[in-house]
């Protein structure tokens, strides 16, 4: 009776995380179709004054509006990249595919880095070129036509901000319009200087300034791309910090074999053994255990096994073997939230 009686407490208080898990995740709203309707829109815009851009190039003979123009090429390629990455990335999950696809807008992500250093490349080239053999620029045509560019990038800045933060695809893409838009202001002070003093070298080096601050944003998202793919710790979580709290929690004798790592764009997880003080206290370890995680740290997707006491240093094998009945060791106890 008491072995029924525990296992009909362990259904219920499974089937409440569950409740919980799948009522918040119906209170939020889907972040990812928010993203596509800003990506597209920002698409629209970049692609529409690209031309405009190629166009006053040619005539006025400005590298620095060919340069701002490939970067709005970049940017219309990374919009359309991201906005595909997130539609793949909102996919359902499968017995393939089991955490889903969203790690498809990291890769995006790392895809748009490395086009970032590539369009960065090509015009330091082409700049030096020009800074040792000068060409004629129309100073007044490159301030009009850059001067329009800029408040087509602050505009697309603007649509894009409110999905930086929790999405690194969305990152990816705004960095590219806040590089163009940058190229824009370069743009604008190198007609400025042409047309008001005659410096025929302030477009080239105008050129320079701009790619140094792409190549700046490019390592910065090569590198959070990187870390996810290698199942780097987030940046923004102290191990240390989360072992401590772990151990803080009644019931825990120690806390080992400690993973963090992300899925995709702000979906972070976290895999931990806890060992137990009194074998009474295992199932209020395990419940305060991912409420903690979840409350504390924002890790919604939680797997703890709670382990019996004496198994401190043990491998995790032998420690599943001890903490499961017989026959049931490849089913250790754990626990599993979704975000609120």
């Amino acid at each position: 009776m008491a072995d029924e009686a525990g296992a009909e407490a362990d259904d219920t208080r499974a089937h409440r995380l569950e409740f919980r898990a799948v009522h918040d995740h119906g209170q939020k709203h889907d972040p990812r179709a928010a993203n596509r309707r800003r990506l597209g829109a920002a698409l629209v815009l970049a692609a529409s004054y690209m031309g405009a851009e190629i166009v006053g190039g040619l005539l006025t003979g400005s590298l620095a509006l060919l340069a701002d123009a490939g970067h709005m090429f970049s940017d219309s390629a990374a919009l359309s990249l991201a906005l595909f990455a997130s539609w793949v990335a909102s996919r359902p999950s499968g017995l393939r595919w089991t955490y889903g696809l969203t790690r498809a807008e990291v890769l995006a992500a790392l895809v748009q880095g490395a086009g970032l250093v590539a369009v960065a490349i090509l015009v330091v080239l082409e700049a030096f070129e020009r800074l040792s053999t000068p060409h004629p620029v129309h100073g007044g045509g490159m301030l009009a036509v850059a001067s329009g560019g800029l408040a087509v990038n602050l505009l697309g800045l603007w649509i894009l901000s409110g999905g930086r933060e929790d999405s690194m695809n969305v990152r990816g893409a705004w960095l590219h319009v806040l590089s163009d838009a940058l190229g824009s202001v370069g743009a604008i002070a190198a007609g400025f200087g042409v047309w008001r003093f005659g410096w025929a070298w302030a477009d080239p080096a105008a050129s320079l300034a701009i790619s140094a601050l792409v190549l700046v944003s490019a390592w910065q998202l090569l590198r959070d791309a990187v870390d996810v793919l290698m199942e780097a710790a987030p940046r923004h979580l102290d191990l240390a910090q989360i072992t401590r709290a772990l151990n803080g929690l009644r019931g825990a004798a120690q806390v080992h074999d400690l993973h963090v790592w992300t899925i995709g764009s702000g979906e972070t997880s976290l895999s931990c053994h806890v060992v137990l003080t009194d074998e009474r206290e295992r199932d209020g370890l395990l419940e305060a255990a991912c409420e903690l995680l979840r409350t504390r740290f924002g890790i919604g997707h939680a797997t703890v096994q709670i382990e019996p006491p004496g198994f401190e240093g043990a491998s995790p094998g032998e420690a599943c073997a001890g903490a499961c009945p017989p026959g049931e060791a490849s089913a250790p106890a754990t626990g599993r939230v979704e975000p609120a």
